[in-house]
């Protein structure tokens, strides 16, 4: 196993229901009221921080983006902004 791996386990309780173990709270960062997320491939299951996990497929998604509207520099980003605040001005 690599050396950032480790094996834990939690019980299943009747309603389906797991305590995760805290170890993996603290790697995924999640802590109570936070939301996970279960990835399913085949029949492996990850569990990920849904707010990471989001915000990886958002970037994923905008990947390639800026240099497609030319937008290569922080320059053009803050001419950018000012054009679409000065047409909400109006």
């Amino acid at each position: 196993m690599l050396a950032n791996t480790f094996v834990d386990n939690a019980k299943v309780m009747s309603k389906g229901q797991i305590t995760i173990p805290k170890d993996v709270r603290n790697v995924l960062g999640v802590s109570s009221g936070d939301r996970v997320s279960f990835i399913v491939e085949g029949n492996t299951v990850r569990i990920v921080n849904s707010a990471v996990y989001a915000m990886q497929m958002l970037q994923s998604e905008l990947a390639g983006e800026a240099q497609r509207i030319c937008l290569t520099s922080d320059d053009a980003v803050m001419d950018m902004v000012k054009e679409i605040r000065s047409s909400n001005r109006s």
